[in-house]
């Protein structure tokens, strides 16, 4: 790195006017509503608000393997929350996810309205709720949750880790790309080392497989960061063979089309509010 190019940080920090990236006009250093708007609400008991990004992608599988396990009580609406736009700050968005991240969940069953929001927190919410895909016993559910808060925690640097300074960055820079490809690189010999001797993250398919899944499927098919090859994920043939059998899963399948508002006309289903839909 060039003299020129050392960043010496200031005292107190603000923001740089002058930075310019793919999210730079929806980061924000504070919190809350930038703008009022209601929410839309559909005839089902759950609302989902979302994207299909890899974590919006979490809930609507989560929601079509309960309805695919046969719990119809589980049937929802899922709204698009365009985060380009800054959807996510809405009043409304805000009211139901004061993160103003995607995906937000309100279950109108309870009384009042319970809130949900943060992608495990649903998975969780809806697995103890319908008593599917977290086992019972105390040592498989700690398996199964150990998992779930792996990939919650190991998921920053993943995204806002590689994924910004590898494919958003406005520099390519070595030092942070070379940090978070070394750790999303453990990540991935983690999993093919634990997928190598079982079929499934803890035990049976579990929430844990539904929220690391949407992640490290992309990574392996380069639709997340187009990084496939600089990763070498042919490497992780355990990975791979978990991922494929996933995949072939009919609400998995359906799941990963919802909220999606880019790629393939026919892999798309913007709104979902019935099976129908798809």
């Amino acid at each position: 790195m060039s003299e020129s190019n050392v960043y010496t940080p200031p005292k107190v920090w603000s923001p740089s006017a002058s930075e310019e990236n793919k999210f730079s006009k929806i980061n924000r250093p504070t919190s809350g509503a930038t703008h009022d708007k209601e929410l839309p609400v559909g005839e089902h008991p759950f609302q989902l608000y979302s994207l299909a990004t890899p974590n919006g992608v979490k809930a609507t599988v989560m929601f079509e393997e309960l309805l695919e396990a046969g719990h119809s009580a589980a049937e929802y609406d899922a709204w698009v929350i365009n985060i380009m736009e800054g959807e996510q700050f809405s009043s409304g968005f805000v009211e139901v996810n004061p993160n103003s991240k995607i995906p937000a969940l309100l279950d109108r069953s309870e009384d009042p309205p319970q809130r949900v929001f943060e992608s495990g927190s649903i998975l969780l919410y809806l697995a103890e709720k319908f008593g599917a895909f977290l086992p019972e016993g105390r040592a498989a559910r700690t398996e199964a949750l150990n998992w779930l808060f792996w990939q919650m925690g190991a998921g920053p640097f993943l995204g806002g880790g590689f994924g910004h300074f590898y494919a958003y960055a406005p520099q390519k820079l070595e030092y942070p790309i070379n940090r978070y490809t070394m750790e999303v690189k453990r990540q991935l010999h983690l999993l093919d080392t634990r997928l190598s001797d079982h079929e499934y993250l803890a035990g049976d398919y579990s929430i844990a497989d539904i929220a690391a899944f949407p992640w490290y499927a992309g990574v392996l098919s380069g639709a997340v960061y187009d990084a496939a090859e600089f990763l070498a994920v042919h490497e992780y043939t355990n990975v791979r063979r978990w991922v494929d059998q996933i995949s072939e899963r009919p609400a998995v399948q359906r799941g990963r089309r919802v909220n999606r508002v880019w790629g393939d006309e026919a892999e798309r289903v913007p709104e979902r509010h019935s099976a129908d839909d798809f």
